[in-house]
């Protein structure tokens, strides 16, 4: 079958289609976008993808996104460096800032511990985070992981591992604000009653 498309736009479809959530059909639509802007707004994305990958390094201190040694938290003097959250990826840090709710600094795992996938503790930053528990003298080590499987295991096997070091926490989770009790599935409500506290 002959090609409907120019091979530039073939190209750029098949690009846009690898990233997360882009299906062909999306990564099309967004193609024939880029193709309708003005080439001004083309380059200025084209240039924003060269930056972003030839700035950005991991955080020497916590491991998440930074373009200078340190990210904007870890070099925040005002930030409390006596309490983590430890979190699987560094986009997991955005979505708890956005709460303005957490003051300590963040320490990015690296993933969660999945024996199927080949993802075993030595896989993970918990040599970094054992060290920088006890040169901050860490007091509280707040657990972020996903609540999946894997993120759920991570939790278990960090709090056994600094049980004896530090305060361990992890976070609450429960029923949305606005759910139908009768929408939620089980897993949900059960954690929602353990974790349940007084008014």
């Amino acid at each position: 079958m002959a090609a409907i498309l120019p091979s530039s736009v073939e190209r750029l479809v098949a690009e846009l289609a690898k990233l997360p959530g882009l299906g062909p059909r999306s990564a099309q639509r967004l193609a024939f976008h880029v193709m309708k802007a003005p080439p001004e707004r083309a380059h200025a994305l084209a240039e924003a993808l060269v930056e972003v990958k030839d700035k950005l390094r991991p955080c020497s201190e916590c491991f998440g996104f930074a373009e200078e040694e340190l990210c904007p938290i870890c070099a925040d003097p005002r930030r409390d460096m006596t309490v983590l959250c430890a979190v699987e990826e560094p986009s997991a840090i955005i979505p708890i800032e956005r709460t303005n709710e957490f003051r300590g600094r963040y320490h990015v795992l690296g993933g969660a511990l999945s024996p199927i996938d080949g993802i075993d503790p030595e896989d993970l930053r918990l040599d970094e985070l054992l060290e920088r528990i006890a040169r901050h003298g860490v007091t509280e080590l707040v657990i972020a992981t996903n609540p999946t499987m894997q993120g759920e295991a991570t939790a278990l096997f960090l709090a056994d591992m600094v049980r004896d070091r530090v305060r361990v926490t992890r976070l609450a989770s429960g029923l949305p604000v606005g759910a139908d009790l009768e929408h939620a599935d089980e897993l949900t409500l059960g954690r929602a009653l353990l974790g349940r506290r007084p008014i």
